[in-house]
């Protein structure tokens, strides 16, 4: 006669002796209590228990490393950080000093000027512009080694330099929209500079009464300028100060899209105010006419980060600067009379 055992009930003690003996997968599936089987639930650690702590370990995967770890846009990765910066403002700070002593150096040495020409040298427009057009140059030479030769990286594709994508309806990014926004912005703010108090007595005014400084002023305005400044504002600082910020956001509780709103944002404002505050000094720091040029900042960084490349940027800022150039061209007949209200 058949044992009836397998068909039975199982008493608890048999329960219990069967979860001990491994059976093959084919005996367990034609169980017949196989199907009232309750999935298992977690098991949790008894305290004092190192063995339950160890199996609930290895089963439970394990936490994340970090609970405030945000996933950046592709183009606020970067591989420099805060010390980087400082470096980069110390050179920029020390080069401001050693570049025009340099420069009067080499001109003192292949040219006789008496001891009062050197003194006045500093104030001379030509040396001036030939100044900062060096001190570009440094910059440029500093960003390039350490950010591209020293890293191995590709330089333009790092600091933000990328294709415009499609991303405005179906018309999608087209190069002249920036251009022709830059020179609207242009014309927006020379309307609203001259309603700005004592205007007309910034620094910058001054080099507008020389022929050949005013063009060469426009000449560096926008065949230089706007490539150095994108590159170092849009390029540089804002993918430092947005993904920074976003990372500082989400450390103090909140998610991944508000961390990165928040951090996008404030990279704008802080990156345009500093545009607008490096401008101060040429502007003899009138605060309407540096409000306005943190406003064009602001604008300028808003593209950059709307589009995800420093280009969208940049050619705003080439269209702003060359309306300005044209405009100011064509009103003095070649700077051979003043600005119009001057």
């Amino acid at each position: 006669m058949e044992p009836m055992e397998g068909h039975l009930p199982l008493k608890p003690e048999a329960h219990a002796s069967k979860d001990i003996v491994a059976s093959p997968p084919e005996v367990q599936a034609d169980t017949p209590l196989a199907d009232d089987v309750e999935p298992q639930q977690p098991v949790s650690s008894l305290p004092g228990d190192p063995i339950s702590y160890v199996a609930v370990a290895l089963a439970e995967p394990p936490p994340p490393s970090s609970s405030f770890t945000i996933r950046l846009p592709d183009d606020l990765r970067i591989s420099w950080s805060w010390p980087h910066l400082l470096v980069f403002l110390f050179a920029a700070a020390a080069s401001l000093l050693v570049v025009p002593t340099v420069l009067a150096l080499v001109i003192s040495a292949y040219v006789h000027k008496t001891q009062l020409q050197m003194q006045n040298l500093f104030s001379n427009p030509g040396f001036l512009i030939a100044t900062q057009v060096l001190w570009f140059a440094v910059i440029f030479l500093f960003l390039y080694i350490t950010l591209g030769v020293l890293r191995d990286a590709p330089f333009w594709w790092t600091l933000g330099w990328r294709k415009l994508s499609l991303r405005i309806g179906s018309a999608g990014y087209k190069p002249w929209m920036f251009f022709v926004s830059g020179s609207g912005l242009a014309i927006f703010v020379a309307l609203a500079s001259s309603r700005v108090k004592n205007a007309e007595s910034a620094p910058i005014e001054e080099l507008f009464k020389d022929p050949h400084a005013a063009l060469l002023l426009m000449a560096m305005a926008v065949l230089i300028a706007p490539l150095v400044e994108e590159t170092v504002f849009r390029g540089y600082l804002y993918p430092l100060f947005a993904g920074k910020l976003s990372n500082l956001a989400a450390h103090f509780g909140m998610d991944s899209a508000r961390s990165v709103r928040f951090g996008t944002a404030s990279g704008i404002l802080i990156t345009g105010i500093l545009f607008g505050m490096m401008h101060g000094s040429q502007l003899g720091w009138n605060w309407g006419l540096v409000s306005l040029l943190t406003l064009v900042g602001v604008i300028f960084t808003f593209a950059r980060a709307r589009t995800g490349t420093v280009l969208a940027s940049f050619l705003m800022h080439l269209g702003y600067n060359s309306l300005i150039a044209v405009t100011s061209i064509v009103a003095t007949k070649g700077f051979q009379s003043g600005l119009p209200g001057h």
